[in-house]
């Protein structure tokens, strides 16, 4: 399914147009990823396992290839990082990066799931400036700029207000649901097979708390991260800092996603009751 995006990026005096400009080209492009994706789905597709063990299929790198020729024609000088192609430290040296998962949620698209979407997002000196991510099956389109507001197919998101852990709507690994739990008692959803759209239901408000183990990588979190803070959330580490992307390494350390105002009590309930770093969040 795809989704018309001429509604997706409203104009907004306080946004520099250029970067209106590529908010645009960046729905559109993710819109067209998709759609491409599910396309080659319905077809049928090969499969086979990478080094890492983790699965990949011939539309990963399809859909791989078409971002990186779409986006890369929008400011051929900007870095680029994916998880289908191979690193290169250039990217290192770049003020502007794409970060993109072709395919996040490899497992749920193989499966026939619903919940598996395209990732990309524009980051700057460490930060997401611009972000999109598609969930074709659903026909969620998220979008967000830096200073603009994050959206769903154009509608206004905002993170929960909850202030309270009780009861909080709680997503993540079995085991650091597990540590939430010594703390209060919560309500725990199917953790899903897409770490971005976990996290980007904290910005619909649709879940209060998103965790994920050790060993994320940037691709997984960089559109979502902005979507959260846009929303009026928060995605930290265990110690209350920022995620930073573009650095020598892309994977991070545990990490949680909640609204500001539950933020800081489900980050101290997850540091009392810490869970173990053990196999990457992936499901």
């Amino acid at each position: 399914m795809s989704v018309e995006t001429s509604h997706i990026i409203p104009d907004d005096a306080g946004i520099c147009p250029a970067d209106q400009r590529v908010a645009r080209q960046l729905a559109e492009i993710v819109s067209a990823a998709g759609a491409l994706a599910l396309d080659m789905s319905r077809a049928g597709i090969k499969t086979w396992t990478k080094d890492d063990s983790s699965p990949v299929t011939e539309a990963d790198l399809a859909v791989d290839r078409f971002l990186r020729d779409a986006l890369s024609a929008i400011a051929p000088e900007w870095g680029w990082l994916s998880e289908e192609t191979a690193d290169n430290e250039a990217r290192l040296s770049a003020r502007r990066i794409w970060i993109v998962d072709p395919i996040d949620g490899t497992r749920g698209f193989m499966s026939g799931a619903p919940d598996w979407a395209v990732s990309a997002a524009l980051v700057e000196n460490g930060v997401p400036i611009l972000g999109a991510l598609f969930a074709p099956v659903t026909g969620e389109l998220f979008t967000a700029m830096r200073g603009g507001g994050a959206r769903r197919n154009g509608a206004l998101l905002r993170a929960t207000q909850r202030d309270t852990l009780s009861g909080a709507a709680a997503i993540g690994p079995a085991d650091a649901l597990d540590a939430l739990e010594k703390s209060a008692p919560i309500t725990r959803l199917p953790r899903g097979h897409s770490l971005a759209l976990r996290i980007a239901r904290v910005a619909t408000g649709e879940v209060d708390i998103a965790l994920s183990r050790a060993n994320s990588h940037d691709w997984d979190l960089a559109a979502a991260d902005i979507l959260v803070r846009e929303a009026g959330g928060q995605l930290t580490t265990y110690d209350g800092l920022p995620v930073r992307y573009n650095a020598p390494s892309p994977r991070h350390a545990p990490l949680i996603s909640a609204g500001t105002g539950l933020h800081g009590l489900a980050l101290a309930a997850a540091r009392t009751h810490s869970f173990p770093q053990r196999q990457p969040d992936k499901a």
